[in-house]
């Protein structure tokens, strides 16, 4: 079996059951991306990548956001396209990302795409390409 895409064990930033909200720009940066627009960038990433994308996670409540998890520090460097969101720390606010564990019951929450050792986080090049292709159509 491949190492490098089995899963592992669970970063330090995953809880062991149900969720848990997570500091944004200490383990990872997120860009947030509402609704069906959300469905859409993860089915591109997914299919690019065979699968194995990296984190991504999708809220079932409210306006059902799709969290991208980057590598921390690495969002900033691009200019996001509308509707795609760059939620991290800055001097007016921290902000913060549920996190499900990788098994049982996580409602809301659930993964789209999990981390592996191979994909530890979703590569921030690739989803901004992937992003202003579809946001800005």
């Amino acid at each position: 079996m491949d190492q490098r895409s089995s899963p592992g064990p669970a970063p330090c930033w995953v809880p062991a059951s149900g969720h848990a909200l997570r500091h944004v720009g200490v383990h990872f940066d997120a860009v947030r991306v509402i609704g069906s627009a959300g469905d859409d960038v993860t089915y591109e990433l997914m299919q690019f990548t065979d699968f194995r994308a990296g984190p991504i996670v999708r809220s079932g409540v409210g306006d059902r956001s799709t969290y991208f998890l980057l590598p921390p520090q690495s969002a900033a460097a691009y200019r996001w396209p509308i509707g795609a969101r760059l939620i991290g720390r800055d001097l007016r606010c921290d902000a913060f990302v549920g996190i499900p564990a990788l098994g049982g019951r996580t409602w809301p929450l659930d993964w789209r795409s999990r981390p592996t050792g191979e994909a530890p986080f979703v590569e921030v090049k690739l989803l901004h390409e992937v992003a202003v292709a579809l946001l800005t159509g």
